[in-house]
């Protein structure tokens, strides 16, 4: 064996992603009561021994889960707050309706109560909340938002808007819903600015 090369077989990535996305799946559905190595290994398809292989627990799965699925929202800058602020709705929209929106709602109630669970809801809503604060501030140093808009009060209607869509939205329409998120975005960031246009 050469040295510095780790014998056995090499770990395949595709598993990974499988396992984690099963993991925010199982998650999203039956919380953290509910969530375990053996819900997992089911929902992946693969066996637990390939879990145990990854990671030592559920608590280490459960971490590795949200840090590979649980991104935070980026900063985007266009040159126009409009479509700026478009972008990070559609980023929150998707966030919520998408494949792991139930297991970040879950994270949301349950944060508080799971290891590292707090650690990683605190990130993503950091990132939320730098994105748009930057946004919007870019935004009144060009121009294009009057001095006086409250950066908390019109994030609060853009962010706020779009979570609750997500959250309101019934289960049977959710996949209806999320096609037209990209469009909703538009038209919430279009009515929130109606109210703050110089």
């Amino acid at each position: 064996m050469t040295a510095g090369v780790p014998a056995g077989r090499p770990r395949d990535p595709g598993v990974d992603e499988r396992i984690t996305r099963a993991a925010a799946l199982v998650y999203g559905t039956d919380g953290w009561a509910g969530f375990s190595v053996d819900a997992v290994a089911r929902k992946a398809g693969v066996g637990k021994a390939s879990i145990y292989l990854r990671w030592p627990n559920k608590e280490a799965l459960f971490v590795a889960t949200l840090a590979s699925r649980l991104g935070g929202v980026r900063d985007i800058d266009t040159g126009s707050v409009r479509d700026d602020l478009v972008a990070l709705a559609r980023q929150v929209l998707h966030t919520f309706l998408g494949e792991d929106g139930g297991a970040v709602l879950r994270l949301t109630v349950e944060a508080g109560g799971i290891p590292a669970g707090r650690e990683h809801l605190d990130r993503f809503l950091r990132s939320q909340v730098a994105a748009a604060r930057a946004i919007v501030l870019r935004g009144i140093d060009r121009g294009q938002l009057s001095r006086d808009t409250s950066v908390t009060l019109l994030l609060d209607c853009i962010s706020g808007g779009a979570l609750n869509h997500a959250v309101a939205t019934p289960a049977d329409l959710r996949a209806q819903v999320a096609a037209g998120a990209d469009r909703y975005a538009e038209e919430l960031v279009d009515f929130v600015l109606s109210s703050v246009a110089r």
